[in-house]
């Protein structure tokens, strides 16, 4: 069992809140275990090089263990695999849900290590019968291929973890293996809600973390996307509507299904600091066809529900006056494009003001330091974050790490933040 002294309550009331805990998995064989030509199965537009993959994350991991309680999903996993009882179901659920209930024994007579690796890393096929020799695949169980993008699965949500619908099959092994962590690991005390299991569950609901971005107590946002639906935001609305007390807003940003890099909301608005935010101004500023709906939940009950014309717009009718700062920077829109592909607006909070991501994205860091933020190698940071100004973007090494669709806020599940003087 991980040595951790106290127990973690789940506590996520801003995206900007300074970070106190935090989920992700380092990349492992599960990125490598793929071909060409299973990668857009695996939601990949190009396979990676695990090696460098790593040592560029190793920056990532060392920015946020100079910040955080930083946790990993292997050994949270191995953890509840050794609790009576635990192992068996989470075993069986993900046999049921995937088919490949002729594995549950199999996978059961292995150690905690093996099986962790292998729910995670993949089940190779063992070719012991005409239907498996003849079979295209390579592995039973398939590898979890976007399992280092923490952010999806799982949820925080305020005092709870909402575990996601996730959009495509692929990923769904991630949300179990979430839910299972969240309700039984002893470090981690939170109620988690999963859709799926209601009782009048819509197979239409869909809902993936990086659509989801907490602004403040009574303000949060979501991407209406190709993997959040109409359903799933319902869901949440009605789940904010259960919580009652002090009125609530829902910004709802929609977002193109194509290309592959507006997948989440995530990708083209993330906040910076109390007055300051990162956006992809061609989807958020400019006149575009993607709406914008505000919609007020009071009394138990949606109050008011309409379009506003952007999402700053909305922001700042509820006083948020925040001050974007262009991904690709004010220039050419080509260079936005290509900045935004390489998951230029996709940057964490680790407190107000003092961000991660990914220093490829030239324009962007040179536009960031022309807002006050002061531009650091993830090395410095994490060598002496008490040294660092309040206002500063800490830049990672990106070559390989970006191809996989995903930046800094995509890599990290927080489980705590602390409070924002607002």
């Amino acid at each position: 069992m991980q040595d951790r002294e106290k127990k973690i309550q789940v506590n996520v009331d801003s995206d900007i809140g300074a970070l106190k805990a935090v989920i992700v998995h380092r990349p492992g064989p599960e990125i490598e275990n793929m071909t060409p030509e299973s990668a857009e199965r695996a939601l990949y537009s190009d396979i990676l090089n695990l090696g460098v993959a790593r040592k560029e994350y190793e920056q990532l991991e060392a920015v946020l263990q100079a910040s955080a309680n930083t946790l990993h999903v292997r050994n949270l996993l191995e953890d509840i695999l050794e609790l009576p009882g635990v192992r068996e179901k989470l075993v069986v659920r993900i046999c049921e849900q995937e088919n490949a209930l002729d594995l549950r024994d199999v996978l059961l007579d292995l150690d905690t290590v093996e099986l962790a690796g292998q729910l995670i890393e993949g089940v190779v096929l063992v070719r012991d019968n005409l239907t498996r020799y003849l079979s295209k695949e390579r592995f039973a169980l398939q590898p979890l291929h976007n399992f280092f993008y923490t952010r999806d699965a799982a949820v925080s949500l305020y005092d709870e973890v909402l575990i996601s619908p996730m959009a495509k099959a692929v990923r769904r092994r991630e949300a179990l293996i979430m839910e299972s962590i969240f309700d039984y690991h002893p470090l981690l005390g939170a109620r988690t809600i999963n859709p799926s299991g209601q009782v009048f569950f819509d197979p239409a609901t869909t809902i993936e973390g990086g659509d989801v971005i907490v602004v403040r107590p009574d303000i949060l946002l979501m991407g209406y996307s190709s993997r959040t639906s109409s359903q799933g935001i319902d869901f949440v609305i009605e789940r904010l509507k259960r919580k009652g007390g002090q009125r609530r807003h829902l910004v709802v940003q929609e977002l193109p299904t194509k290309p592959e890099s507006f997948i989440h909301l995530d990708m083209v608005f993330t906040l910076l600091d109390k007055d300051c935010c990162l956006v992809y101004a061609p989807l958020i500023v400019k006149p575009n066809k993607y709406r914008t709906i505000h919609i007020t939940i009071a009394g138990g009950q949606v109050a008011d529900i309409g379009e506003e014309d952007n999402l700053l717009k909305a922001l700042g009718k509820l006083g948020m006056d925040l001050e974007p700062v262009y991904c690709g920077g004010h220039g050419d829109t080509w260079v936005q494009e290509r900045e935004q592909w390489h998951s230029g607006a996709n940057f964490l909070a680790l407190a107000p003001g003092r961000v991660v991501g990914y220093g490829r994205n030239v324009y962007t860091i040179e536009e960031l330091s022309r807002h006050g933020f002061e531009i650091v190698g993830a090395p410095r940071a994490a060598e002496d974050m008490d040294i660092l100004p309040r206002r500063c973007a800490i830049v990672l090494d990106g070559s390989e790490l970006p191809r996989g669709g995903g930046g800094a806020r995509c890599m990290t599940m927080p489980v705590c933040r602390g409070p924002v003087n607002w």
